[in-house]
């Protein structure tokens, strides 16, 4: 930062107000980097433009990129805290602490907009009247519970628009015969009674099992009573498989209330934080995240880092959350779940008993998981480096294929043709530089000069003169045999493209052909590098068919809502400029599709009836 910016941002921070607020650090690029909260801005602000020698080393970093600051101006401080957590989702900014791929974390949906709710997962909180369960860290034991669920209670999980109202009714597919669904498309089972159900799931998924039991175990006597001993018996079965599940859960608490156990543990860069959760007094759970990006910051610094990020997207906030230390804005915190919550929530750093020995308990598996991480990666890291050395071998090339890039093509009799290319960095996909292409040039089914093209165009604008900015892969690898590799380095050669290895893997019996070598190079089936092209062909395969899969799909879409009278070209293009895209079109509700110029209702009821599989 030059002298004179740095007196200009001076002079503006003396202007700020002394009131609550956001501020929001830009680089001179225009880019956010950092977004932080203060209950006096002018103060907060300040603090950055002090003598360098008194800041952090990574505040230093952070002050060194400043080139402007905004702000706004809130009536609160837990109004700063909300908006804060807002726009560091919104802009992810390189300065604030990120939870490890926090976006990509599912959540369990039902559906309660609906008449008769699904279950189902998402990974997108929407404002739709939907109960959302989550997020969940473990996808696979997340699944787990939405089958045992399923076992457990017959509910549905097509995608129909069902009322109860609506006549006539749909035939019962096979779920119901096979008593894997209670089939409220065909009317048999009331709406009360359904979501009867639904509620059981929504006490399971809070950890009140124990008031499921006492309600299934209410129902099952009603059906005993009444002669339904077959009923009886399966809803008995159903209560001994929800027994032996918490059966399982240890009590840690005579405390009723919901406790969630927040532990941290971190190394030079970083920190694995665990998240128990206690339900009437059982631990029916855990999260765990990784959090990165916290190089010299303070324990507690991070730790709020972490709290205001992990409940801004949590569904279900508990009367008390434990922490191994006081957390900075303690108060706006507390608030700010409150609000969320609708009643108290407590913040508590425990010092002694059974909840200190839960905070220990939580810290060491933080401590173990972050440990089992790093062994994990590096164990990986160093197969992936044996996998690339055996292929640098086996294939004579002269560096390390650091960066490998791979093509695939995908059509169906030459219809939808699509390319797709992926990049492998140190034997990892690196999907932020994969590329999709649609054939342009190619007419009916010639796999040769689609492979042509797609190579062609990936490698025509390569700039000559700086190495470093071609970004060229260390290896080429073409999904196919002989002739797609001499369609492939045909296109390079007419580009003028020289020094980058080619190769070809042949699905059938994994023969690598190599330009040069009349017979193609075998590899062990056990190879590590054998392992890795396969890897890597697979990858390039299945990212070419689902775009495919994606045109066909929307095409064949197109040609449904053409089909229906009164949809014509005009009226389609109306539907798509008014709403993006067929999904767009999916999603808006039948008043909104009414709306467009040249939609009557009954014509925009047919065309959800189509979009929605409901025809």
């Amino acid at each position: 930062m030059s002298s004179d910016l740095r007196v200009r941002l001076v002079e503006r921070v003396k202007e700020l107000p002394d009131r609550p607020g956001v501020y929001v650090m830009k680089d001179f690029a225009g880019q956010v980097i950092y977004v932080g909260k203060a209950s006096s801005l002018k103060n907060r602000v300040r603090s950055y433009f002090q003598s360098p020698a008194g800041l952090p080393r990574r505040t230093q970093l952070l002050v060194e990129r400043i080139a402007d600051f905004e702000y706004i101006v809130t009536d609160s401080e837990v109004e700063a805290l909300i908006l804060e957590n807002n726009l560091i989702k919104k802009h992810r900014p390189w300065f604030n602490v990120q939870l490890r791929d926090d976006k990509t974390y599912p959540f369990i949906k039902i559906t309660l907009e609906e008449e008769f709710p699904r279950v189902i997962v998402t990974r997108r909180l929407q404002q739709d009247g939907s109960r959302y369960f989550g997020p969940y860290a473990d996808v696979g034991a997340m699944r787990e519970t939405l089958r045992f669920l399923r076992r457990l209670f017959p509910i549905r999980n097509c995608s129909k628009k069902i009322s109860e109202d609506e006549e006539p009714k749909l035939r019962p597919c096979l779920n119901y015969h096979i008593r894997k669904c209670l089939s409220p498309c065909s009317g048999r089972v009331s709406k009360e009674a359904y979501m009867e159900l639904i509620s059981q799931i929504m006490l399971f998924l809070e950890g009140r099992q124990d008031q499921v039991i006492r309600a299934m175990k209410t129902q099952m006597q009603e059906a005993s009573d009444s002669l339904d001993f077959e009923r009886a018996a399966s809803i008995r079965d159903a209560v001994r498989a929800i027994e032996r599940v918490t059966e399982r859960q240890k009590i840690v608490l005579q405390s009723r209330s919901d406790i969630d156990v927040i532990g941290c543990f971190r190394d030079e860069a970083d920190s694995c934080a665990q998240v128990f959760f206690i339900r009437s007094g059982k631990l029916i759970g855990r999260e765990r995240f990784f959090i990165t990006n916290i190089d010299d910051m303070p324990d507690c610094e991070m730790l709020t880092a972490f709290v205001k990020q992990y409940y801004s997207e949590a569904t279900f906030i508990p009367d008390e959350v434990l922490l191994p230390i006081e957390p900075e804005d303690k108060e706006a915190i507390s608030m700010w779940l409150r609000e969320k919550k609708g009643r108290k929530v407590s913040i508590h750093v425990p010092q002694r008993g059974d909840k200190k020995h839960l905070i220990d308990m939580t810290t060491d598996n933080a401590r173990l998981s972050l440990e089992d991480a790093k062994t994990k990666a590096v164990q990986d890291a160093v197969l992936k480096d044996a996998a690339l050395l055996e292929l640098q071998q086996a294939l004579d090339l002269p560096t390390l294929p650091v960066r490998i890039e791979a093509f695939d093509i995908s059509t169906i009799q030459g219809t939808d043709a699509v390319g797709g290319m992926v990049v492998f960095d140190r034997g990892r996909p690196a999907k932020s530089s994969y590329r999709r292409f649609k054939i342009r040039t190619v007419e009916g089914q010639d796999d040769y000069a689609m492979m042509h093209e797609i190579i062609s165009r990936r490698y025509k604008k390569i700039p000559e003169h700086d190495q470093k900015e071609r970004h060229l892969p260390d290896l080429i690898v073409i999904d196919g045999g002989k002739g797609q590799l001499n369609a492939g380095l045909n296109a390079l050669c007419e580009l003028d493209v020289q020094g980058i290895p080619v190769i070809s893997l042949a699905e059938s019996d994994e023969l690598i052909f190599v330009e040069g070598q009349e017979q193609p190079i075998v590899l062990p089936r056990d190879s590590k590098a054998l392992l890795l092209l396969r890897h890597i062909r697979d990858e390039a395969h299945r990212f070419a068919i689902s775009y495919h899969r994606k045109l066909r799909t929307k095409r064949s879409t197109l040609s449904a809502l053409e089909e229906i009278p009164g949809i014509g070209k005009k009226r389609l293009q109306a539907l798509l400029k008014a709403f993006g895209s067929v999904r767009g079109i999916r999603s808006a509700e039948v008043e909104e599709i009414a709306n467009v110029p040249g939609i009557n209702h009954k014509l925009a009821e047919r065309v959800k009836q189509v979009l929605t599989g409901n025809s």
